[in-house]
């Protein structure tokens, strides 16, 4: 790891989460066993471009064994393509309420869902 504030969270899901039906709230991806999330972390601007890269490189390396599916929590604001991973087979249904309740899109200082 380029720097000692980098690490690799894995946490364990499933239980009472993944026995909701999916589309009983927006909360996506219920039936994730595990949750890994890369923590690129540094305190020097030096160290800008290898942690950055050692993050990228985690994260495609892994993406092969992903279901597919994000946090939304911890999704960057550069990564606006994977609001969807986030709320997988809601994102739908969450885009036509938002359609629905904020059609010019005020509420978009998050990771947005778009009025579609």
């Amino acid at each position: 790891m380029p720097s000692p504030e980098c690490e690799i969270f894995i946490a364990q899901l499933g239980g009472q989460a993944g026995r909701v039906p999916v589309n009983a709230t927006a909360y996506g991806n219920r039936d994730a066993h595990f949750m890994m999330n890369v923590h690129g972390r540094w305190t020097s601007r030096s160290d800008d471009l290898s942690c950055i890269a050692w993050t990228r490189e985690v994260f495609m390396a892994t993406l092969p064994y992903s279901n597919g599916g994000a946090y939304a929590n911890f999704l960057t604001a550069e990564e606006t393509d994977r609001v969807k991973w986030a709320f997988g087979a809601n994102y739908t249904r969450l885009a036509k309420i938002k359609r629905t309740y904020d059609p010019e899109n005020f509420f978009r200082q998050n990771q947005n869902i778009r009025p579609e």
